[in-house]
């Protein structure tokens, strides 16, 4: 960790979020660029249409995968010092791999490096290829840990009762197990849409109307080469564009990550409130200072910790979002900067769900204090009392329980007075006799079936 360095993401956080550099950084994107590029010479001198692109032999194209394969900090700085001097960072690239088959017997290929290409062509479908792996191979992992953590919690808890707070009070009570199913199934919902995300890509030119592509081949069928060329990279092929890709998919895929953070940013925030009131405790590590003054001090900073940067990431996403999606008549380069922040939101998000997962890692529940928080609550049985009221008819229950219930400490005693004292079926006075705040759950610890990390059901 460099004490000078001007980003936390690549200071404080850097061991929590080392491994996107692979993808987000400008080497990840110059290996991008390098990967394109020879798929489109190796696609060109397959392709019947273009017959002065001659085939290759299985050595050379082994020998062009295995540039692809093997790019490394060498080959990106190779390329950056092109850069510095011709002042374009994909010429820099094109220029590179025509020095390199200048060496080979691919000498000739040299001028079908970057054929018919604009540098948006190999930029658009290199941040495809390196949003895709990024989300799927930098961030999904940790936040399906995530889900999976707590769904693992909420089935081991899914029995506990616990009083609920509407507007911070006490409210009907539920299970600790149902509450956290909730975050569970929301996320779920994010990850499934997220698995139907598309990355697209163009690869059409100039304009985006294969200009000179008709020029040099008029008969060649471009649009079936162009589509066949990005799928082939596995990316959905995008028709009909300006010069750039419209970016439209990319802001569906980050408001989909933005929901999950806003979701992780509630759970931050209701975790911090259950350790606040001693739902779980958190470990004391003998090394480690919480206050600079208190000794006793435990502090739940993880989830602090985790809501500022989830905050800071989805605040990126959206800029990201609403800027990306804009571009003046067929281009113009705020894009091209714009595009370069995608490491620093996704970083700010992987050390927020890494914030999270240590977090639940170091909490221990307290079945205890959720019942010492239960226990004087008699005041909750109130709406299932008017309730049973109503369904006999019995007059103004609502009522009735108000004046008995609200503003006061209610207790089990004054509960049963009250209850006895009822025009109701015996079952039904029973019923409301044998409820305590701990067994006036309802459902809850059935509903936590519904979740599973796949999305699924868990099968009770």
């Amino acid at each position: 960790m460099s004490l000078m360095s001007l980003s936390p993401l690549d200071g404080r956080y850097r061991d929590h979020v080392e491994h996107l550099s692979h993808y987000f950084s400008e080497y990840g994107l110059m290996r991008c660029r390098y990967q394109v590029e020879i798929a489109w010479l190796l696609r060109l001198s397959e392709c019947p249409d273009i017959p002065e692109a001659r085939s290759m032999t299985p050595i050379e194209k082994a020998l062009l995968l295995s540039w692809r394969e093997k790019f490394d900090l060498a080959d990106a700085e190779r390329i950056k010092s092109i850069e510095a001097g011709i002042g374009h960072d994909v010429k820099a690239v094109e220029y590179d791999l025509k020095n390199r088959l200048g060496n080979t017997s691919l000498n000739d290929m040299r001028e079908w490096v970057h054929f018919c290409c604009t540098s948006e062509d190999i930029t658009n479908l290199a941040y495809s290829l390196m949003l895709k792996d990024g989300v799927q191979a930098g961030w999904l992992p940790l936040a399906e840990q995530l889900v999976q953590t707590v769904t693992e919690m909420a089935v081991t808890s899914a029995t506990t009762p616990m009083l609920s707070r509407t507007h911070g009070q006490a409210a009907t009570p539920s299970t600790l197990g149902k509450e956290l199913a909730v975050f569970g199934y929301r996320w779920n919902r994010q990850l499934a849409q997220l698995s139907q995300a598309a990355y697209l890509g163009k690869f059409n030119g100039a304009v985006g109307s294969y200009n000179a592509h008709v020029a040099a081949y008029p008969e060649a069928p471009w649009e079936c080469i162009s589509r066949d060329f990005v799928e082939g990279l596995g990316l959905t092929w995008n028709p009909l564009t300006t010069q750039i890709e419209s970016h439209d998919a990319l802001a569906e895929l980050f408001h989909i990550v933005m929901r999950f953070n806003a979701i992780a940013i509630d759970f931050a925030r209701d975790m911090w409130s259950y350790i606040s009131l001693g739902y779980f405790r958190l470990a004391a590590h003998a090394h480690h200072v919480g206050s600079s003054t208190m000794p006793h001090k435990v502090n739940p900073i993880r989830f602090e910790n985790a809501e500022a940067n989830l905050s800071l990431s989805s605040t990126l996403l959206a800029h990201l979002s609403s800027t990306l999606p804009i571009s003046r008549l067929q281009r113009d380069l705020t894009d091209s900067s714009t595009l370069r922040n995608l490491g620093t939101a996704f970083g700010h998000g992987v050390a927020g769900l890494r914030s999270l997962v240590d977090g639940l890692s170091e909490l221990e529940r307290d079945e205890q204090a959720l019942a010492r928080d239960l226990e004087p609550a008699w005041d909750v049985l109130g709406e299932a009392i008017q309730t049973v009221m109503r369904k006999h008819g019995l007059p103004t229950p609502y009522e009735q329980l108000k004046t008995l219930t609200r503003g006061k400490r209610v207790t089990r005693e004054a509960l049963e007075t009250f209850i006895q004292q009822l025009d109701l079926p015996p079952e039904d006075r029973q019923r409301l006799l044998q409820l305590t705040p701990a067994t006036y759950t309802g459902r809850a610890s059935l509903l936590v079936r519904h979740l599973s990390a796949a999305g699924g059901a868990i099968v009770a």
